[in-house]
């Protein structure tokens, strides 16, 4: 005699519900985390790429470094070099570029509102910083600058300037309300550039010379400490001078 066919079992509920899930849904959020981040992959090699250009572009120049050596340097392909940047050129700009974002940055930060002697000492100081912790970004921007700028003329004649008169007009300002003495803006920014990236572009001069670079901490010190002497003593306007000068219209 046959035996009746078995009584089905029932799937625990999870199971069930597992089974009831459409296709693909467990895998979206990882699919979605792995999407967000190829921008962020994509952003670390492009900055991988331009911290290795820097280094040899700022020793070598433009035509003295080829993409093989860069891609080399970022330990990537020279295909993988040329997806993210198209020739050397292209890459010499970004370079450009980027540094010229991080050596304006302390500029930015003028405005009329500010004591003019203490605006003045945090930018010396931040310049100095940079000259000590990014030597290789002034000194491309003083290679550049020397050839005569020919990769970089529209940034200078368009950001940079416009830069330039805005923070001018905010040190004349400190002028006309008596709490500099009389300077022409143009030469202030040049003499505080001047003084801050020597340390930089001239680093062996400075060794060869002080027997100390800003990497010693005491040196850093002494050079930020007389810098802005130099600076200040020579533009602050005395008590009596403030005092006696006419306030600004």
């Amino acid at each position: 005699m046959a035996r009746p066919p078995a009584a089905k079992k029932k799937a625990p509920a999870e199971v069930r519900k597992r089974k009831a899930e459409p296709v693909g849904t467990k895998a979206a959020p990882a699919a979605g985390k792995r999407a967000a981040r190829r921008p962020r992959q994509a952003e670390d090699k492009r900055s991988v790429i331009l911290s290795a250009a820097l280094g040899l572009f700022s020793r070598y120049g433009l035509h003295g470094t080829s993409v093989d050596q860069v891609a080399a340097r970022a330990d990537v392909s020279k295909s993988n070099l040329l997806y993210y940047f198209a020739n050397k050129e292209e890459l010499y700009v970004s370079v450009l570029r980027e540094l010229l974002q991080v050596w304006l940055e302390p500029l930015r930060g003028f405005s009329a509102e500010q004591d003019p002697r203490e605006a003045i000492a945090s930018y010396i100081r931040r310049k100095l910083v940079i000259s000590r912790d990014q030597p290789d970004a002034s000194r491309l921007f003083c290679l550049e600058m020397i050839q005569g700028a020919p990769l970089l003329h529209e940034e200078l004649a368009l950001e940079l300037r416009t830069l330039v008169e805005r923070k001018s007009e905010v040190i004349a300002e400190w002028v006309r309300s008596g709490r500099l003495r009389p300077v022409a803006p143009h030469h202030l920014i040049f003499g505080l550039w001047a003084l801050t990236q020597h340390y930089a572009d001239f680093a062996v001069q400075v060794q060869a010379i002080a027997g100390r670079t800003l990497q010693d901490a005491a040196f850093f010190e002494e050079t930020v400490e007389n810098v802005q002497r130099l600076v200040l003593d020579g533009i602050s306007a005395p008590p009596a001078e403030a005092m006696a000068a006419p306030l600004a219209a």
